[in-house]
């Protein structure tokens, strides 16, 4: 059996004024079943933010959203797949965003709060991303951020 070829992927940790995490139940493998971010593979041609606005869009429904810094980069070898997943920071700056409809290849979707989350059957090693997700959404300083502004030079923030 040959080793799957390496793929980029991307996923945006959503959360709206009210501090919920945007989170989709997945369809496919890897990890079906498991809840995550919104998120997918790197299209050609893509950035990697254009890529994770695309994904969430077509996964949940939800749009409007912008995009913070870079909160993990993690690689995952499971079940025959083989990535490298950069996971972004997003803010939805609404109380009240609308609901999330599950679309592509999630199954279910929805706002979760932080006091929720034991209740979520989490994909592998999701749990200390959201944790330090949620202290960046809160205003604690760190992540890579995009010096370009073109989407592709992610370097740390200091200071």
């Amino acid at each position: 059996m040959t080793a799957p070829v390496p793929a980029v992927g991307v996923s945006a940790l959503v959360y709206d004024a009210r501090g919920r995490v945007l989170l989709i139940r997945r369809g496919h493998p890897p990890a079906a079943g498991k809840w995550h971010a919104p998120g997918g593979r790197l299209e050609p041609g893509e950035s990697m933010r254009e890529a994770a606005l695309r994904e969430v869009a077509e996964e949940t429904g939800i749009g409007g959203i912008r995009l913070g810094p870079v909160v993990a980069v993690v690689e995952r070898r499971i079940e025959g797949f083989h990535y490298v997943i950069v996971d972004f920071l997003g803010f939805l700056d609404t109380a009240d965003p609308p609901p999330p409809r599950a679309a592509d290849d999630a199954r279910a979707a929805a706002w979760v709060a932080r006091e929720a989350l034991n209740g979520y059957d989490l994909a592998a090693g999701l749990a200390p991303i959201l944790e330090r997700s949620l202290l960046l959404w809160r205003g604690a300083k760190g992540g890579l951020v995009d010096v370009s502004g073109e989407g592709s030079d992610f370097i740390a923030e200091v200071g």
